[in-house]
């Protein structure tokens, strides 16, 4: 629910971040891909896999994002039931 002009800008800023000034393409795919991995756009992981097919990306280096994705999720989950436990000081020994 954009108005014009700001559709206008939003899609002026997204193209700006494909014409990278200090990234190369294929980092710049490798980037959109974890990015958009991270934030669950399966359409943008559509998008960036079809880069990476075209920039001849290798299944390896898509597995490399997959797994720094996975990891930073992992890790963010156990901070947020840390987070948890400490917050409301459970004792996580009282547990069998």
């Amino acid at each position: 629910m954009l108005t014009k002009r700001q559709f206008e800008l939003y899609n002026s800023f997204y193209e700006s971040t494909h014409n990278n000034e200090y990234l190369d393409q294929r980092t710049e795919i490798l980037v959109g891909l974890s990015a958009a991995m991270a934030m669950n756009c399966a359409p943008c992981t559509r998008y960036y896999l079809e880069q990476a097919q075209n920039a001849k990306i290798s299944k390896g280096e898509l597995s490399e994002v997959l797994a720094k994705v996975m990891a930073v999720a992992a890790g963010q989950k156990r901070l947020q039931m840390q987070q948890v436990i400490d917050s409301y000081e459970i004792d996580p020994d009282l547990y069998a």
